[in-house]
């Protein structure tokens, strides 16, 4: 199954999300901050990113644009869903705009975000 690197910073929000997630079969990485993400997000090139926006250190948004910095280098890009309790049309622009491949507004709908990310899943290229 595939390998999603979950960046979020709430206890509550990443122990609930790891635990669907480990029960649907996919091997999950944690980061809590944008600085954590962009440095695991190197060192384990995960299948997918599920981004929370608002984090310390540094924002999602500044995160997922520093990934897509490295991967201007040669490497595939990475499928990033935005998680985010903003769900303004303009924050969903904003994490566009940053790189973000779709969007998930919080509360998480945990069978849509799903659903979500097995679309973006079928489209990245078999290695």
């Amino acid at each position: 199954m595939a390998h999603v690197l979950l960046v979020e910073d709430d206890q509550q929000n990443y122990e609930m999300l790891t635990r669907r997630l480990q029960r649907r079969g996919y091997d999950v990485t944690l980061a809590t901050d944008g600085k954590r993400a962009v440095e695991r997000a190197r060192v384990t090139k995960p299948d997918l990113i599920l981004m929370d926006i608002r984090l310390p250190e540094q924002d999602g948004y500044e995160a997922t644009r520093a990934i897509r910095r490295f991967e201007d280098g040669g490497a595939a890009e990475t499928p990033v869903i935005a998680l985010t309790a903003h769900a303004l049309e303009e924050d969903r622009e904003k994490a566009f705009t940053a790189g973000c491949d779709d969007y998930h507004a919080k509360p998480v709908h945990f069978s849509k975000l799903v659903e979500q990310m097995e679309a973006l899943l079928d489209d990245v290229p078999e290695a």
